[in-house]
């Protein structure tokens, strides 16, 4: 069954002899007449495509009566080597006379085109199918290699897209319109938006749903369409191996990552030669200056797919980004060469917050985001906030589930810190201004603070007046900045008394 073969489908088509449009409206044909020269063409042209294999005349008087006279017998287009050197004039003449003058460096490479367009569909797919399997000649290092093959092949684009958008792509991009049009109920799809065209499959992958494989282009016929469907099946089950090939590439170098990033935060800091090498190896960099971030789970959340989720958005930060899974959420940081300045600081929490909003429209995630630290110690010590951080966030919709350590005050960080060892030295470091005067204050507000903040029954433990009591938790409240009616505030207080205070 033969369908009219229009200019857009034969440029498009990937081996046309190095066609060109010159001159002359762009128009279709229903056949094709090759000679090798002018005089040798049928007299009836019947408006169909003239494809002659000498070249065009070098005078200006001979290239516009030849033009006249195929168009006086009947041809709506004339094709031959050398037409790109046509004059001006001529090119003007083949305008008004209604002639689609094609420049062609291989008149007879068009001319097989030309009848796999109108008259052989079958030829047609088994040639994109040949391409397909040429492409699997060469070995892919990932899915984006393989698709680059497969672009490259076809001279066509190649996606793989999802209903949310494109995934990855080569050759070409395709543009949203072109993916709206595209129908992810059915197992093949031929779609149309414009001048550009597409083919496509669904994917079946173990590890993925709603994947479709793309083969488009611009100005593709049907007879093309139609063959690039059956070349996106062909395709199909390497692309769908591939993904699962690059999947458990993945899964098991998250997991050396995580185990390499747990080594090197239970070191505090300490030197051990084997982390560090194995931490240069993965291009970790513990140097310099670091902000670390935590993101957790409130629900049931797979972390692998959590860490594919924010992998995008993380390398568009202006910093150097390394994230992996650990425990039932994803760690990472960002890292810079040199101290940054408060505003690229800002910029990057900021970043790191838009990371979080994006995570949470497919994940119940709560974040956490540590404070500007500088070397390997400091690298450990903000993953250390963040996780804090995080877990705070966790109980915390009020802020979005994030919050930022330099955000918060110290008490408030010690209720998230008591489960781990940075508890004491924090306490340590909060009570300190409480030493004075042989540490009277930090025993009267122990003793305070065991009595459910009872000014009398302080007094009377402790054997003082209750007018001295409540002078010296005046004095504390001055020294620490507490508010001492603030529940959580006492709370954070009466842990920080009992870790540093003897039992």
């Amino acid at each position: 069954m033969s369908e009219t073969l229009s200019l857009s489908a034969l440029l498009a088509q990937g081996e046309n002899g190095g066609l060109r449009h010159v001159g002359g409206p762009a128009t279709g044909w229903d056949a094709v007449s090759v000679e090798a020269a002018e005089e040798d063409l049928p007299a009836d042209g019947d408006g169909r495509l003239a494809i002659l294999t000498g070249t065009a005349p070098a005078t200006t008087w001979q290239q516009d009566a030849m033009l006249r006279r195929v168009r006086d017998r009947g041809y709506t287009g004339l094709a031959l080597p050398g037409a790109a050197g046509i004059d001006a004039g001529s090119l003007r003449l083949a305008d008004r006379i209604g002639l689609c003058l094609l420049d062609v460096d291989r008149p007879v490479q068009l001319a097989r085109a030309c009848w796999m367009l109108i008259e052989a569909r079958d030829a047609l797919t088994l040639n994109q199918v040949r391409k397909i399997a040429q492409s699997f000649e060469y070995a892919a290092d990932d899915l984006g290699d393989l698709l680059g093959h497969l672009a490259a092949n076809l001279g066509l684009g190649v996606a793989l897209i999802d209903a949310a958008g494109v995934l990855r792509e080569a050759g070409a991009h395709l543009d949203a319109d072109l993916h709206a049009a595209i129908r992810f109920d059915s197992w093949i799809d031929g779609a149309r938006a414009g001048e550009s065209a597409a083919a496509s499959v669904r994917v079946d992958s173990p590890g993925r749903t709603g994947l479709r494989l793309v083969l488009f282009g611009r100005g593709l016929g049907e007879s093309q369409l139609q063959s690039l469907s059956v070349a996106a099946e062909v395709a199909m089950p390497a692309v769908a191996a591939r993904i699962l090939i690059d999947e458990i590439a993945a899964v098991n170098d998250v997991a050396a990552s995580s185990g390499l990033l747990r080594d090197f935060v239970d070191l505090r800091g300490a030197v051990d030669a084997d982390v560090e090498r194995r931490m240069a190896e993965r291009g970790w960099r513990t140097g310099g200056h670091h902000i670390g971030f935590r993101m957790v789970a409130r629900g049931r959340v797979d972390p692998f797919s959590l860490l594919r989720s924010i992998t995008a958005g993380l390398s568009a930060i202006d910093a150097e980004a390394h994230a992996t899974t650990a425990g039932r959420g994803i760690s990472g940081w960002l890292s810079f060469p040199e101290a940054p300045g408060p505003d690229r600081v800002e910029r990057s929490v900021a970043a790191l917050r838009e990371l979080h909003l994006s995570a949470l429209r497919d994940f119940a995630v709560a974040t956490g985001v540590g404070s500007l630290q500088g070397g390997p110690e400091g690298l450990a010590g903000t993953l250390d906030e963040a996780g804090d951080a995080a877990r705070i966030a966790a109980a915390r919709s009020a802020t979005g589930w994030f919050v930022r350590v330099d955000s918060l005050g110290l008490e408030q960080l010690l209720l998230a810190w008591t489960g781990n060892d940075t508890f004491v030295p924090a306490a340590q470091s909060l009570l300190a201004p409480l030493r004075e005067g042989g540490g009277e204050l930090l025993t009267t507000l122990s003793s305070y603070l065991d009595h459910e903040s009872g000014i009398a029954a302080t007094a009377a433990a402790l054997g003082l007046h209750r007018n001295t009591v409540a002078v010296r938790i005046r004095r504390v409240q001055e020294l620490l900045g507490i508010d001492m009616s603030d529940p959580e505030a006492r709370l954070a207080l009466h842990l920080a008394c009992r870790a540093v205070l003897p039992g």
